[in-house]
């Protein structure tokens, strides 16, 4: 079931849920956002990219005069983009990350910072601190691959449960909950509460035929149950 927050002739702007990939993989053998958008409008051009994990707001368009107009948009920085995450520790209130990047020589599809890399600025402040963690909104002023995770471990605050730029370890209830936490009869395990980078893309603001658009994705469920239990159990 597609989630769509904005549709007109020209484009189409959807919630992307966490583990669908944005466009096909390399491999053509997973489903993507884009394979179901062409099943049902035909043809359908790539504009950005989430990662398979991070969920929220994609925008595609529906033509190539749209795609070509957006792509602009998007390389000339003239749109807002922020994302929400869930970060290890406590960073400053507000700051600056500007570091260029490049992909990994060797680890293809991991990128690194690299004074030969491209461009990379991202703005962040934090919305609310616990013990262990913040809820920080990031504002990235480029695109690049994986900009917010690796900007997030360059400053010693990864990205809760990233895998690859942080330690993958999953939030779990009795971490933040440890005095009072029992495990279900029902359950041999504890199910993690976020068991994927706690990474979403929320807000997308540009000029479009004239007008602002503004458009925001809700949080999905896993990350609205984790606050709720960290707003319980962890507040600073």
């Amino acid at each position: 079931m597609l989630s769509i927050l904005f549709e007109d002739e020209d484009i189409i702007v959807l919630n992307k849920p966490a583990g669908l990939f944005s466009i096909p993989d390399r491999f053509g053998k997973e489903v993507s956002l884009k394979s179901m958008l062409q099943e049902k409008y035909g043809e359908i051009f790539t504009v950005h990219r989430l990662d398979q994990f991070t969920s929220g707001l994609i925008l595609f368009a529906k033509n190539a005069a749209a795609h070509q107009l957006l792509s602009e948009l998007f390389e000339g920085r003239t749109i807002e983009k922020k994302y929400l995450g869930l970060v290890k520790g406590r960073p400053a209130e507000e700051g600056s990350i500007d570091n260029p990047i490049m992909e990994h020589p060797v680890k293809k599809g991991t990128m690194v910072i690299n004074a030969k890399g491209k461009a990379a600025l991202t703005t962040y402040s934090v919305i609310k601190y616990y013990k262990q963690y913040a809820w920080v909104s990031f504002q990235i002023h480029t695109g690049r691959t994986h900009q917010i995770r690796l900007h997030a471990k360059q400053i010693g605050h990864p990205i809760v449960a990233d895998d690859v730029y942080g330690d993958g370890e999953k939030l779990l209830l009795s971490s933040i909950k440890k005095k009072n936490f029992k495990l279900s009869k029902e359950e041999e395990e504890e199910r993690p509460l976020m068991a994927r980078q706690a990474l979403h893309a929320h807000t997308l603001v540009f000029t479009y035929k004239e007008k602002e658009l503004r458009l925001e994705a809700p949080l999905p469920k896993d990350l609205t149950a984790c606050l709720k239990q960290l707003d319980k159990w962890n507040s600073a």
